[in-house]
C-alpha cells in the first residue's frame, strides 16, 4: 500500500499539537466575539435607537466595547502564537529536510535536480509553512465564522435564512471547481522555477566560462525561454481563479441584495424590525465573506498540496546507509547480520585497507549500457593501486562503488574484507579518504578547508599534511598563511594550490584507504613526484597513515609506473592487471597508452 503523500508532516504536527490547540482556542474566542457583534447591534438599534432610550444605547454600546476588546486580545494572542509555531515548525522542516538531502544516496541525487532539491528546500517549505500559519489565523476562522453566521441567522429568522439555502451552496461548488482545476497547474508552477533556478544555477557556476566564449545571448535565451514558461504555468493558474472568482462575488452580492429585498418587505409588513434586518445583513455579509475567504483558503491549500507531494517525494526516497543482504540474494551470498559483524571483528584486524571487486558489474540508472562489467581485482592492505585507462574507461565508477556512492548492479565490493553493502555508510566512509577529480573547497579558511578531514587536528597535524601535499609553501607566502580566507569554490586559489589543499584534507584524516581520482592533473611533475614520495613515506613510515593503501587514478602512466599494481581499464573491462614491466610486456592496451604519451603516432588510445 503506497504511503499517503503527507504523512511525513505527522511528526510535526504532533510537536505543535498543544500550541496549535492553543491558537485555535484564542481564534474560537475571536471568531464568537466577530459573531455576537451583530445580534449585540441588533439590539442597540430596536431597543435603543428605534425606542430613543439612552441608557440602553450606552450600556449595549459598552458590552459591544467589551466584547471587541476581548475579541481583540484573542486575536493578539492568536497571531503571536501564531507566527511563533509557523516558525518554529517551517525552521524543523527544513531543518530535516536539508539533513534528508545529506542522507541521500548518490543515485536519488542524480534522480532530483540539484536546483530542484533547492527549491524544495526553499520556496515548498515555505509555501507548507505559511498554510500553517495561516491555518491558525484565517483558515480556521473562515468556516467557524459561516458556521456560526448560519446558525445564528437561522435563530434570528427562520425564514429569511431560505436566502442561504440557495447561496451557500452554488459558492460551495464554485470553490470546489476552482479547487479541482487549480491543483495541476500549481504542480506545473513549482516544477518551471525549477528549470529557471537550473538555468540561473548553471550561468552563476560558469559565468567565466560564458563570459570567455561570449555566450551571453545564448545564455539569456535560455532563460528567457524558462522565465516564459513559469510565465505561461502562472498564467494559466491565474486564469482558473480568474473564472471562478468573479463568479463567487457576483453570488455573494446577489445573496446580499436578496437579503435586502425580503428584509424591506418583512419590515413593511411587521415581521421584522429594523435592527434584525441590519443583524441579518451582517451575518450575511459575515458568512459570504467567509465563503470568499474560503476560496483563497484553498488556493493556499492547492499550492501547499503541490508542495506538501514534491517534499514527500525527497523524504519517501530511500537514505543511504546498511542494505540488508540475505544469503541466496544474487551475487550477494552473505552470511546473516550476525555473521557480518562477527567478521567484522574478525577480520577488521587481518584485513584493514584491503579492496576486492569479484566480477562486479555497474550501470547508472537509465543508462542503456554498463559502465563496469565483470571487474575483478584484489588490493592488499598497504599496497598501492594505479587506474589507467582512456577517457570514459569506468575509472571514477569504479572507485565510487568503493565508499557506496553507488551500489554494484552485480558481483560484490569488498573494503576490509567485507561486502560494502553489509556495512553501515558513515562507518565505511570514517576509514576512507578521497580527493575527487574536481577539486571542492568551501568558504572559510586555509586551515577550516584541511581540518574537513579532521575536525579535531591540531595546527601542527595540518601543517604536516600540508606539508606532505606540496602545499605548505604556497600557504605561508600569503600575508595570512594558514587563516588566508578561501571564497566559495576556491576561485582565488589556481587549480594546481586547489588540488594540493584538497590532498591535505584527505592526508590529515589519516586513513586506511586513501582514493586520489585524478587529483593531480593541475600541479607540475616536480610538484607530483614529491607527493607522491610522502605518500609512500607515510604509508611506510611508523605513523598513522602506515599500512594504509593507495589506490591512484591517473591520465599519466609515469604517475602509475610505480604503483605496487596497476589496473589497465578498457570500455569498463579489466584489459591488464600487474606491474608496470609486465604491462608493457602483456597488455596491448597499456602499450598503445604508453606509445601515445612517449609520442609515437598510429595508436588508438590517448
Amino acid at each position: 500500500m503506497q504511503e499517503r503523500p503527507g504523512r511525513f508532516l505527522i511528526p510535526y504536527i504532533e510537536a505543535n499539537a498543544r500550541s496549535f490547540a492553543a491558537a485555535l482556542a484564542f481564534l474560537s474566542l475571536e471568531a464568537a466575539c466577530d459573531l455576537m457583534q451583530p445580534t449585540i447591534m441588533s439590539r442597540v438599534i430596536d431597543r435603543g435607537v428605534v425606542a430613543r432610550d439612552i441608557s440602553v444605547v450606552l450600556s449595549l454600546g459598552l458590552g459591544m466595547l467589551a466584547v471587541t476588546a476581548l475579541g481583540a486580545f484573542g486575536a493578539t494572542m492568536r497571531n503571536v502564537i501564531s507566527s511563533r509555531v509557523s516558525q518554529r515548525f517551517g525552521a524543523a522542516l527544513r531543518g530535516d529536510l536539508y539533513r534528508r538531502i545529506h542522507g541521500l544516496d548518490f543515485t536519488e541525487l542524480d534522480r532530483f535536480e540539484k536546483a530542484s532539491l533547492v527549491t524544495r528546500l526553499t520556496n515548498d517549505v515555505t509555501q507548507v509553512q505559511n498554510f500553517a500559519n495561516g491555518l491558525m489565523r484565517i483558515f480556521v476562522k473562515a468556516p467557524l465564522l459561516a458556521i456560526g453566521g448560519i446558525v445564528m441567522a437561522v435563530l434570528l429568522d427562520p425564514s429569511m435564512s431560505l436566502v442561504l439555502v440557495a447561496v451557500v451552496p452554488v459558492v460551495a461548488v464554485l470553490i470546489m471547481g476552482s479547487l479541482r482545476s487549480s491543483f495541476p497547474f500549481y504542480r506545473l508552477i513549482q516544477g518551471s522555477l525549477d528549470k529557471v533556478n537550473g538555468v540561473m544555477r548553471e550561468y552563476l557556476s560558469g559565468v567565466r566560462v560564458v563570459k570567455a566564449f561570449n555566450r551571453f545571448a545564448y545564455e539569456e535565451a535560455r532563460f528567457a525561454g524558462a522565465n516564459e514558461e513559469l510565465s505561461a504555468s502562472m498564467r494559466r493558474a491565474m486564469r482558473v481563479m480568474a473564472l471562478f472568482s468573479p463568479a463567487i462575488g457576483v453570488s455573494l452580492n446577489l445573496g446580499i441584495c436578496a437579503v435586502l429585498w425580503f428584509g424591506h418587505l418583512r419590515v413593511a409588513t411587521g415581521g421584522m424590525r429594523v435592527g434584525q434586518v441590519v443583524a441579518f445583513v451582517n451575518y450575511m455579509t459575515q458568512i459570504l465573506g467567509s465563503l470568499m475567504m474560503l476560496s483563497f483558503i484553498f488556493n493556499m491549500f492547492v499550492r501547499a498540496k503541490a508542495s506538501v507531494e514534491r517534499l514527500g517525494e525527497v523524504f519517501s526516497a530511500p537514505v543511504s546507509g546498511v542494505t540488508p543482504v540475505s544469503d541466496g540474494a544474487p551475487g550477494i551470498g552473505l552470511g546473516s547480520a550476525t555473521g557480518i559483524a562477527e567478521g567484522a571483528a574478525r577480520q577488521g584486524r587481518e584485513e584493514r585497507g584491503r579492496v576486492a571487486f569479484e566480477e562486479v558489474w555497474f550501470r547508472y540508472d537509465g543508462a542503456k549500457e554498463a559502465a563496469l562489467r565483470g571487474v575483478s581485482f584484489a588490493c592488499r592492505p598497504g599496497t598501492s593501486l594505479g587506474i589507467i585507462g582512456s577517457t570514459g574507461s569506468g575509472k571514477t565508477s569504479l572507485v565510487s562503488l568503493i565508499p557506496r556512492f553507488y551500489d554494484a548492479s552485480e558481483g560484490r565490493v569488498l573494503v576490509d574484507g567485507l561486502d560494502v553493502r553489509g556495512r553501515d555508510s558513515k562507518e565505511l566512509r570514517a576509514g576512507i579518504a578521497i580527493v575527487p577529480q574536481r577539486s571542492v573547497l568551501f568558504s572559510g579558511s586555509i586551515a577550516e578547508n584541511i581540518r574537513w578531514g579532521k575536525p579535531e587536528a591540531s595546527l601542527e597535524e595540518v601543517e604536516a599534511a600540508a606539508r606532505a601535499a606540496a602545499a605548505h609553501d604556497f600557504i605561508v607566502s600569503f600575508p595570512e598563511g594558514y587563516e588566508t580566507h578561501v571564497g566559495r569554490g576556491g576561485l582565488s586559489l589556481s587549480g594546481g594550490q586547489r588540488q594540493r589543499i584538497s590532498i591535505a584534507r584527505a592526508l590529515v584524516r589519516e586513513p586506511s584507504l586513501l582514493i586520489l581520482d585524478d587529483s593531480m592533473s593541475a600541479v607540475d611533475a616536480v610538484t607530483e613526484a614529491r607527493i607522491r614520495s610522502a605518500l609512500r613515506d607515510a604509508t611506510s613510515g611508523n605513523g598513522a597513515m602506515r599500512g594504509a593503501t593507495v589506490i591512484l587514478i591517473a591520465q599519466r602512466i609515469s604517475a602509475v609506473r610505480d604503483c605496487d599494481l596497476v589496473l589497465v581499464l578498457d570500455e569498463g573491462r579489466v584489459a591488464g592487471l600487474g606491474r608496470h614491466e609486465e604491462l608493457l610486456a602483456d597488455c596491448e592496451v597499456y602499450r598503445d597508452i604508453h606509445r601515445s604519451q612517449a609520442g609515437i603516432a598510429g595508436v588508438r588510445h590517448g
